[in-house]
């Protein structure tokens, strides 16, 4: 709860300072997300449906990653569960607060898991953050969409009774819009995995730890690094540029892969303070946007290949009830009807 209310202070003085409208920004500010999921659905590769690379699906995904940001100020128990998913606190040996916690490679199957070994172990749940529960949850939502996408397209194509096949084509519709709004909350979530301040204990400054480099404990750092700051110097061209090939290796795991992408951010966090330090991040001074632009990359390049592995995953899935392969029909040997209209 203290993260959360130094953050949102933080971010008080960062609007006012710009005169921006009354949002509090706890993750990537607007810009930094609209951009991560910008150059992610730009960058996606050929095999994925076409309605993904339209204009107007790259502008809404860029719109739409910004909604679990959105969300905020409902009441409780929705800001209190939600509010904890953009961020996973781990100390400089990489374990959930502090020694007590678990590695990201030991984390639970379960987030109601990893909840219960961390008030086990004398951890506040609220205070740790569950952000690799948030992107793994969103990544097996989207594999869902992209299966039911599948079938009703291809059940489309193939209907002859004009009535089922309106059904269907006004069914992958809904899907189409479903899929465009599950990957911009997807986006989110990786966005916020690339941002070194939420994968840290030195969340807002270093804080209340050893601190032999003497960095910064300005209760400022994280709201205007990712909000006035980057919005100031991010560049769509210069993420793009930045983003690193999709990886050759065969299969997605998405919990080793939330690990490895997390612990890499997590190895950022030094480098942001020393940057800080050595005034990297003056007006002048080029050193800052190119950190802002990497890690805005880092993020963009990770949601491609999230969206990516979660489309090619639907192809072997089973979906709806009576239960229906994808693949079977996409094949045109099983008939999707009543898998998706609904049996009473």
């Amino acid at each position: 709860m203290k993260r959360l209310a130094l953050a949102a202070l933080a971010s008080v003085a960062v609007i006012v300072a710009v005169a921006a409208p009354a949002v509090t920004v706890t993750a990537w500010g607007n810009t930094g997300h609209r951009l991560i999921g910008v150059a992610a659905m730009r960058a996606l590769p050929d095999d994925l449906p076409a309605f993904l690379r339209t204009p107007g699906a790259v502008a809404d995904v860029g719109e739409l990653a910004r909604e679990p940001d959105r969300w905020k100020g409902a009441g409780q128990p929705h800001d209190r569960e939600r509010d904890t998913a953009h961020f996973v606190d781990l100390d400089d040996q990489g374990r959930v607060m502090d020694e007590r916690g678990m590695t990201l490679a030991e984390l639970p199957r379960l987030k109601s898991e990893y909840d219960a070994a961390l008030t086990k172990a004398g951890l506040d749940v609220d205070d740790a953050g569950w952000l690799p529960y948030a992107m793994i949850d969103a990544w097996q939502n989207l594999e869902r969409d992209f299966a039911y996408w599948r079938v009703l397209t291809a059940a489309e194509a193939r209907e002859t009774d004009l009535e089922r096949q309106a059904w269907y084509r006004a069914d992958r519709l809904r899907r189409e819009a479903l899929i465009l709004r599950d990957i911009g909350v997807m986006g989110h979530y990786v966005g916020d995995g690339s941002q070194p301040h939420h994968t840290s204990i030195h969340y807002n400054g270093w804080g209340d730890y050893p601190n032999p480099e003497r960095f910064t404990n300005s209760r400022r750092t994280h709201a205007i690094f990712e909000g006035e700051f980057t919005s100031r110097v991010a560049r769509l061209d210069a993420v793009e540029a930045a983003m690193p090939a999709p990886p050759q290796a065969a299969g997605f795991d998405p919990r080793a892969r939330a690990a490895a992408y997390l612990g890499a951010t997590l190895g950022t966090v030094v480098p942001f303070y020393r940057l800080e330090k050595a005034g990297g991040f003056a007006e002048a001074d080029p050193r800052g946007a190119a950190f802002v632009n990497e890690r805005l990359a880092a993020g963009a390049a990770e949601l491609r290949d999230w969206i990516t592995a979660a489309w090619r995953a639907s192809a072997s899935s089973s979906i709806g009830w009576p239960i229906v392969k994808v693949a079977e029909v996409e094949a045109g040997t099983a008939d999707p009807w009543l898998s998706m209209v609904g049996e009473d």
